[in-house]
């Protein structure tokens, strides 16, 4: 088991930029694959994209594909998740999640989450 937070999140104008940090704690963080899910007001969590242990993130949701990047810093025991050209649609709750399983796109696939950090996009 890991403990996840996140941290970065705030109010941020369209075309603005964040990064959001994930703070990762507990067994050996370069086992896990973390996932950065979002999940705005009145809707289902969104799978944004992951990060191998290998530090590979090869797949991202199509709503935010060549906007936002994944990174880890396994010296740091961090996820980070770089996001560019934000849009008012951007606009939720982020989360960050682990797991050691094969399986990563959706919110069943991870054991351990953050609290989350709001990230809010103002047109």
């Amino acid at each position: 088991q890991v403990q996840l937070a996140e941290s970065g999140g705030g109010l941020v104008q369209a075309g603005g930029s964040l990064r959001l940090s994930c703070a990762v704690s507990g067994r050996i963080f370069s086992y896990y694959r973390v996932g950065w899910f979002r999940q705005a007001a009145g809707k289902e969590r969104e799978f944004v994209g992951p990060i191998s242990w290998t530090g590979a993130s090869t797949y991202y949701a199509d709503s935010v594909k060549g906007r936002f990047t994944i990174s880890r810093d396994d010296a740091k025991n961090a996820v980070y998740l770089q996001m560019n050209s934000l849009k008012p649609e951007d606009t939720a709750v982020y989360f960050c999640a682990a797991t050691q399983g094969t399986s990563y796109r959706t919110p069943t696939d991870y054991g351990d989450w953050g609290q989350g950090t709001q990230v809010t996009v103002s047109s």
